[in-house]
């Protein structure tokens, strides 16, 4: 089973940047797809963004063109670069790890990390 610690955190102002990394370890990272999602008060957890075990990632239509996900294999991390940030993406972010982009979607997740808590002030 794979074990997942996210980090980076913290509170910004409208339209500043974070990058979120979640450090994968217990299991082989690269055989599995990876997600970010995330949870504000009140409201169900919502898939962020998703990427395979390659390259290939996709976004929701909150995250399109702001959020960037990312992993590098050799470090066992998947990162989400978020830009031009708003107050409406205050929540605690969750990262993921799955059997496939299509899975991860569906929120049908292998393992779960902690949550780093995300607040964007106006």
């Amino acid at each position: 089973q794979v074990q997942l610690v996210e980090s980076g955190g913290g509170l910004v102002q409208a339209g500043e940047s974070l990058r979120l990394s979640c450090a994968a370890s217990g299991s082989t990272f690269s055989q599995y797809a990876m997600g970010w999602y995330r949870q504000a008060p009140g409201k169900p957890r919502e898939w962020v963004a998703v990427i395979s075990r390659g390259t290939s990632g996709a976004y929701a239509d909150s995250a399109e063109g702001r959020f960037t996900i990312s992993r590098d294999n050799a470090k066992n991390t998947v990162y989400l670069q978020m830009d031009s940030l708003k107050p409406d993406d205050t929540a605690v972010y969750y990262c993921a790890a799955g059997r496939s982009t299509v899975e991860l979607v569906r929120t049908r997740v292998d393992a779960w990390g902690q949550g780093t808590q995300v607040t964007v002030a106006s």
